[in-house]
């Protein structure tokens, strides 16, 4: 029997990656997406064309109101998506977000039998985000251990966390050997609606600098800048 895994996929980079690893690895691959009040909605649509690219056994999108509590730039529009370089935990953190993520997806993977999550968390380029890191996660699947069905009668569900240690040129060094069209992705925190990066936020300048280092053309459509 095919062996069953929850991706989280956003849209973006990273999560294109990480779809394209579980299915490599042999995983039949149920692809969760969230609407959670992001200003970047365009990443939405991203997430579709990569899992049509890709393939997925289905792929389904989840609404929550995280910008109901707001407290990110990501979720409140009275906060500005920063275009320098921050110290420390960003405004663009999301409170609680993928604990949230986790959760719907831990759950989702004890309805299909699924022993296996794959969320695309980097401590590398993001290690400003408390729940990118690999004490979260070994927190987190602790919990999943004790609270779910599935664990306690003997299967746990497992969450694997393959691009945790990688850079961003190595995430999209893997990602094009693998058949990633990275050119459907959106990474922007302040992307358009037809899903043009601006080209200075935080997401904007890893992937920049990801595909420099990685020595690959960068297929990302911008917005028309000033003095650009």
């Amino acid at each position: 029997m095919q062996k069953k895994a929850v991706i989280l996929v956003s849209g973006g980079l990273d999560s294109a990656t990480l779809l394209a690893i579980a299915k490599q690895l042999g995983f039949d691959c149920h692809a969760l997406s969230f609407d959670y009040g992001q200003r970047h909605r365009a990443e939405l649509t991203a997430a579709h064309a990569v899992c049509n690219q890709l393939g997925v056994v289905h792929h389904q999108t989840i609404h929550i109101g995280l910008n109901s509590i707001g407290g990110s730039a990501l979720t409140d529009f009275s906060i500005n998506v920063p275009t320098t370089a921050e110290t420390g935990i960003p405004v663009t953190y999301v409170p609680a977000r993928n604990t949230v993520f986790l959760a719907l997806a831990l759950g989702w993977a004890e309805v299909l039998k699924a022993f296996a999550i794959f969320i695309g968390v980097n401590a590398v380029d993001y290690s400003g985000y408390p729940d990118c890191r690999p004490e979260y996660i070994q927190a987190f699947q602790t919990m999943a251990d004790l609270a779910t069905k599935s664990a306690v009668e003997g299967q746990s569900v497992t969450i694997h966390t393959p691009l945790i240690n990688l850079s961003k040129a190595e995430i999209i060094q893997q990602g094009t050997k693998l058949g990633v069209d990275y050119g459907l992705t959106v990474s922007c925190y302040a992307a358009t609606d037809d899903g043009k990066a601006c080209g200075i936020c935080d997401s904007c300048r890893f992937r920049k600098q990801g595909f420099i280092a990685a020595g690959i053309s960068d297929p990302t459509r911008y917005q028309k800048l000033p003095n650009s």
